[in-house]
């Protein structure tokens, strides 16, 4: 299967402002781009790139005054298949875990493990430990957050989210990354593409969304408690602790936007 993803932000600048733009499909899928996916700029402006913490490709630029648009747009080949799932995916010991995965046991700016620890043992304690847990954690956080773009806001967290109980998938993935973090799994955020293929319609406007990984069973697996049901063409873009870690722009200067498109299309 052939999938046509991309995307276009246009920016009204008061002044030349520094921009740093995570938009790359990520290195493990770069394989099947069918051409680089370059970040691409109206006006041209010098693009420099570089590997993040956490492995994510980001292009550092500065935009003049006045509108700015930069996007990408690209084909990627793709198995065709639904998300991956392993449902007897086992849990690790914490003394069993690789190093790597310890900082993805930690808060985070969005994750706050020590206020949702209490909850998170209380309601998930007696589940089996592993992906039974998990998808017990996805069932929860998927019933009780009501979904809206009216509910956006960048600042809320995974505990105002509990709280709340309504926002938007990064909402979702927070509160889900904080309860299994608060259970000893390991969970890290992703941001990238997932699209509409093979869904009936209607179809609402694209966007990036959020979902997570956990580790089990030796490898990074995947959840998404806002769809919380296997997805066709979903394309990781970039990852880390939580959406403070994933930007898609990171802007350093009073800005405007003015427009805002996504796409991920099957191509016949």
């Amino acid at each position: 299967m052939r999938i046509r993803l991309g995307c276009s932000l246009s920016f009204d600048f008061p002044k030349p402002t520094p921009i740093i733009a995570t938009l790359n499909v990520h290195y493990s899928r770069a394989s099947q781009l069918e051409r680089p996916d370059h970040v691409v700029t109206t006006p041209f402006v010098p693009i420099k790139g570089y590997r993040d913490l956490y492995g994510n490709w980001c292009s550092r630029m500065v935009a003049p005054a006045g509108r700015f648009t930069l996007g990408t747009d690209a084909v990627l080949h793709d198995d065709g298949l639904p998300d991956a799932t392993e449902p007897h995916a086992a849990q690790h010991a914490l003394h069993d875990l690789p190093e790597e995965t310890l900082v993805f046991l930690l808060g985070s700016r969005y994750c706050e493990t020590d206020l949702l620890t209490e909850e998170a043992w209380a309601r998930f304690g007696h589940t089996a430990p592993g992906a039974a847990r998990v998808q017990a954690v996805c069932d929860f956080v998927h019933s009780h957050i009501t979904f809206g773009y009216e509910h956006s806001r960048p600042t809320r967290t995974a505990h105002e989210a509990f709280v709340e109980r309504r926002g938007v998938c990064r909402d979702y993935t927070h509160l889900a990354i904080a309860l299994c973090r608060a259970l000893n799994i390991p969970a890290r955020y992703c941001t990238g593409y997932v699209s509409d293929i093979n869904l009936p319609p209607p179809y609402g406007p694209m966007d990036f969304a959020a979902w997570m990984e956990v580790y089990l069973g030796g490898a990074w697996h995947m959840y998404d408690p806002r769809n919380n049901a296997p997805r066709w063409g979903r394309v990781l873009v970039a990852q880390g602790r939580d959406a403070a870690d994933v930007p898609l722009t990171m802007t350093f200067g009073a800005n405007t936007l003015a427009n805002f498109v996504v796409w991920a299309d099957e191509v016949p």
